[in-house]
Formats: C-alpha cells, structure tokens, sequence
C-alpha cells in the first residue's frame, strides 16, 4: 500500500508521523513523508518532501504569543497556512497514495484525498477535533461545561474558515466540485490510555492507539552526560519552541529552585524557551540546546517542562514525574490533567513561574513517584504504533 503522510508544526507535530513512517516501511508498505522545513526531527532513511513552511522561523519571528500570531497573521502565518494548503495538494497529485494519514492543521488533505477517491485518516496529537462532553476542546476553556462542552469544539472549524481563500484556491487546483469534503474514515489519537481514558461518546472511528514511539536508535556515546548524570540526583528541564516573554528569568527561576532542593540541573534551551544567566552557570548545570529524552529522563528525578503531550508521554513513560509549566494551547490541559489523576503536582502557569513555587513543586515531586512508576509500567506494554497502522490498513480494504 502506498502511504502519503503530511504533518504540519514544530517537533512535537512531526516525530509522531516519522515512528509511525518507519514502522509502515517495516511492514512493506511504501511510505512518503512531507514534513516542514527545519522540523528538528531525525527522518533519516524515509522518503521525505518539503511542505515549504518552516515552523521553526514563525516561532524565530514572532514567539508563541497569541497577540503576536494575530499581528504577524497576513506577513507571515497566512503565507505559511498557504504553502501547507497548496503544497499537500500538490504532493498528493504527484505521489498518487492509496491512502492520506494527515495532521489536523493540513486543511486540504480530505479535498485531495476526496478527488482521488481515496481514505483519508486524521491524527489528533491532541483531542481537540472530535467534540465530546467528557471535556472541553484543549486549548479553549479551562472549567468543564459538561453537556456544553462539546460547543468548543466548534474552534477546529473556525480555524480552517480563516483560510476559506487559500481552501478556494486549493479546489481550484484539484477541480473539486464540492465545498464539502468527506469525514476521515479514521480519527488516530496517538494518546496513552494512562494519561487520557477514551470518552464514552467518541464514535467508533475514533482510536486511542497509545503513544507512538519509534523503535531506539543506537545513541552516540556522551561522556559529559554520563559524568554529569554520575555525579547525584538531576532534574531535567526544557520548554521546546516555547520562545517567548523573558526566557533569562524562567532559567534564573529554575537554577533557583534546583539549587534549593540540591538538585543538579540539564537544560535543554530549545528554539529559546529558556536562557542560562552567565552568573548563575556552574558544575551543576549541564546546558544543552536539545536533548535526548529517552536517556535524560530516565535517570532525571523530575522533568520540568511546558506540558507538550510528547514530553508529557516521554516522562511518564521514563517513569519521571513531570512538574508543567503550560504557556500555551493544550499545554494547561495536559498539566491539569496530570493532576488530576495524581500523576504530578499542581501545573504552574509561566506566566506565574517562580523560584520557590518550582522548589516547592520539586519537593513535592517524590510524592507522585509510586502512581507514575506504575504509570510507567504500563506504558512499557502499549504498542500504539501497531494499533494504529493495523486500522489504517483496515481502512484501506
């Protein structure tokens, strides 16, 4: 079977779809990947095309404020949204899938997929497409509406009408017909079942496949790593492509607070989420600009981050507990969710960010360690990967 995917973001958006690659080629399928311009993922060995955009310099430009976003809409989110539009219909044309897997922010995929006559499945990194009244869209609201929480699901379809002009071109471009396009066949939630239990009225079509980890590459070796992880207990901290507001404050804040619980501290600075005053750098702070998650977290005794669901799943499964400190989008679900079901302490929203609340949620951290190493273990057995290509090939037949 031939498998086109398209996915649309920074990182978190696009190691998702490169696991899921590599195990479709596994299995003998032919597989095409189009991914954004400096994603910061590995995917090495797979067929890989350019969507055009590059996530990475939006963040550059504007950070991730909402206002600025809205500022910078028609120089430089519109110009990108087009791109993403336009080039995933090209792509298809010129690949001609049997299938489309898709992320919800590639608007065209389901005309595209419509004209070729041809499934087309949706992966919801975060749930905040298919509306339920478990809870409210991520992203949207913070208190649970009950029945009313499905109205806000209504922001996924408001979104796409902003780019009703580029969409208007895009079927121009395939000679579609219709201004409405077909449901996906699937909706993929690569979700662990331990961090989000599945609501009782999604529909069948939609599936709680687990996490989608890739299989572990053989890592280089790391010396300075391991003679830092050697010298006591760590705490690892990292706030991905969260550039934004005074990144100096958050790693003093941080450094405070580690240095309190004489904790030894790894950064990992990302696209500028967090910066390391000079005075405050020493033999106990290893500063990186990225990480591997995989080896840090395991031997981190805590994991401060902004509560992206990829190192929401990478702590839980490494067994460490995470400590969120949300800024945007669905990050203060995800930490309110650990909360709530005792797998971490009380999220800390950034803008509220401060030395002695993170020494406090750092001394609270042990208490949560039993609930997430059970946590852990039963990630251990989760196989989201396979669940989820085995009801993408069903899909197909």
């Amino acid at each position: 079977m031939k498998i086109l995917l398209i996915t649309a973001g920074s990182r978190g958006d696009v190691e998702p779809f490169v696991s899921f690659a590599r195990r479709a080629i596994s299995a003998g399928h032919v597989v095409r990947l189009a991914i954004p311009d400096r994603s910061g993922a590995d995917a090495s060995g797979i067929d890989t095309v350019s969507l055009g955009a590059d996530y990475s310099s939006l963040i550059e430009v504007q950070g991730v404020s909402a206002f600025a976003a809205l500022r910078s809409f028609t120089k430089v989110v519109r110009p990108i949204m087009q791109a993403v539009i336009a080039n995933s219909v090209r792509i298809t044309l010129d690949f001609e899938p049997d299938i489309v897997v898709y992320h919800p922010k590639v608007l065209s995929a389901p005309m595209v997929a419509d004209r070729l006559g041809i499934p087309h499945v949706v992966v919801e990194l975060v749930p905040a497409v298919t509306p339920t009244s478990a809870f409210p869209a991520p992203g949207t609201v913070a208190a649970n509406l009950g029945p009313l929480n499905r109205l806000t699901y209504s922001a996924a379809s408001a979104s796409a009408r902003m780019f009703s002009t580029e969409l208007s071109q895009a079927r121009a471009l395939v000679g579609a017909t219709s201004r409405r396009d077909s449901p996906p066949a699937l909706s993929l939630m690569p979700i662990s079942p331990q961090i989000l239990a599945r609501p009782a009225d999604w529909p069948g079509t939609v599936k709680l496949t687990g996490a989608w980890f890739g299989d572990a590459a053989p890592k280089k070796s790391d010396a300075e790593w391991e003679s830092f992880a050697a010298a006591g207990e760590c705490v690892y901290a990292g706030f991905g492509s969260m550039a934004t507001s005074d990144p100096i404050a958050r790693g003093r804040a941080i450094v405070v607070a580690a240095r309190a619980q004489e904790l030894r501290l790894v950064v990992a600075t990302g696209l500028g989420g967090i910066a390391i005053p000079h005075e405050l750098e020493g033999e106990d702070v290893l500063i990186r600009e990225s990480v591997d998650h995989g080896t840090v977290l395991a031997r981190a005794i805590a994991a401060i981050h902004h509560g992206g669901i990829g190192t929401v799943h990478a702590a839980a499964r490494a067994g460490t507990v995470s400590i969120v400190v949300p800024f945007i989008a669905d990050q203060p679900f995800w930490g309110a969710q650990l909360h709530r079901k005792g797998l971490a302490p009380a999220p800390i929203p950034s803008r509220a960010l401060s030395a002695s609340k993170l020494a406090r949620a750092l001394a609270e951290a042990p208490d949560y360690g039993d609930e997430i190493s059970r946590v852990a273990r039963a990630m251990a057995d989760e196989d989201g990967l396979t669940i989820a290509l085995d009801a993408v090939e069903r899909a197909r037949l």
